[in-house]
């Protein structure tokens, strides 16, 4: 899949910051093994029987922080050891390392020779802008030393930050928090999404859809009183420490699930009335898997969703993170939806198709690999 600018390169690393299950990080780890078959895949911490069976054919390696106890299920507990044990990694004799960053991956020291691309879902937001929220929400013991110890992982996130010869962000609004926290440009390529998966339906219910994991910074909260004050009928569909407090106050007019199979999945996409997005995102797969099923979007437009969602065309956005705006934006969809087209949708959403993404990162690969060649010469 190498394009026709771009040099196949010989040996090839993938390093993910850790392999405990599947999400958005993951679905891009896996093209990029499409792209470089053969190519090592480094990470802190590999449990195999939570990943797919194409990250498992690969040849995978763990940091030491694999070997120490409990680190499948306690990895980030070992967040301060990360920068050491990726910087105790030998890459000599690569020839391209690409990076997949959103824990510690970035901070491996590669040869002078090599290409080493950092593809971005996030610079790590617990030590930069949700600091406040993840101290205010750790025990005791840890909330007295997170200054010191955060500070100083600030000091090489950004310093390992100028160790990369190219930085790619998944979304416009990550391509800005670089630029603020590393003082690096960083140049855009959409995360890789399965469209080909989803159709539109003849079908389509009064009930609106609101899909994602139920933790604090997804809002499901926001999403389930706005349903239950305006009486619509409503699936809200996801797991995590919310799930029970969702499902006690859920009003008779919404159906609450932990999970769907994909085929309900697709099910429920193409037959909802919209998808109600609430959480603020780095990218947000979600909105484009409900375009790609022909189905609008009322999205909270702040984060990655104003890069994949057209206000006013395949969607409509909220500006505050609020019941109270929620339930205006539903009152305005009502007025909107007749002059939503399904095709428009569908349309839209195939910009962030997995060829897309193929040759976004080909573009950058030849580009910085040129600036390298150059610099070494």
């Amino acid at each position: 899949m190498i394009g026709k600018s771009f040099t196949a390169p010989g040996r090839v690393a993938l390093v993910h910051y850790w392999l405990v299950s599947m999400r958005g990080g993951e679905r891009v780890l896996e093209r990029l093994l499409d792209m470089f078959p053969g190519a090592d895949v480094f990470t802190h911490v590999y449990d195999p029987e939570k990943v797919s069976a194409k990250i498992r054919a690969a040849n995978v390696r763990e940091t030491f922080i694999g070997r120490l106890p409990g680190a499948r299920k306690y990895y980030q507990k070992y967040l301060p050891l990360m920068p050491m044990a990726l910087e105790e990694l030998d890459f000599r004799g690569y020839d391209l390392v690409i990076s997949s960053e959103s824990g510690p991956a970035k901070g491996i020291i590669t040869s002078p020779d090599s290409l080493h691309l950092c593809y971005c879902h996030s610079p790590m937001r617990y030590l930069w802008d949700h600091y406040p929220d993840y101290k205010a929400s750790a025990g005791g013991f840890s909330r007295i030393m997170m200054p010191t110890m955060f500070h100083r992982l600030r000091q090489w996130d950004v310093s390992s930050a100028s160790r990369v010869d190219g930085i790619v962000a998944n979304s416009s609004f990550i391509a800005r928090r670089i630029g603020k926290v590393w003082g690096r440009d960083a140049r855009v390529v959409h995360p890789p999404v399965a469209v080909e998966e989803f159709r539109p339906s003849e079908e389509v219910t009064n009930r609106y859809l609101w899909v994602s994991q139920m933790t604090p910074y997804k809002r499901a909260d926001i999403a389930l009183e706005a349903f239950n004050r305006m009486g619509v009928p409503a699936l809200m569909v996801g797991d995590g420490e919310m799930f029970k407090h969702i499902s006690t106050h859920a009003g008779p007019n919404v159906e609450v699930r932990r999970r769907l199979s994909f085929d309900e999945l697709k099910q429920a996409y193409a037959t909802a009335k919209a998808l109600v997005f609430t959480p603020e995102e780095d990218f947000g797969i979600v909105p484009v898997e409900a375009n790609a099923s022909g189905r609008p979007v009322i999205a909270y437009g702040h984060g990655g969703v104003t890069d994949s969602i057209i206000d006013g065309k395949t969607g409509l956005f909220f500006r505050e993170q609020t019941v109270d705006a929620l339930c205006d934006a539903l009152e305005r969809f009502e007025g909107w939806l007749p002059r939503f087209r399904p095709e428009d949708a569908v349309a839209n959403a195939s910009r962030f198709a997995p060829e897309a993404f193929d040759a976004g990162i080909l573009q950058a690969l030849d580009h910085h690999s040129g600036r390298l060649s150059r610099r070494v010469a």
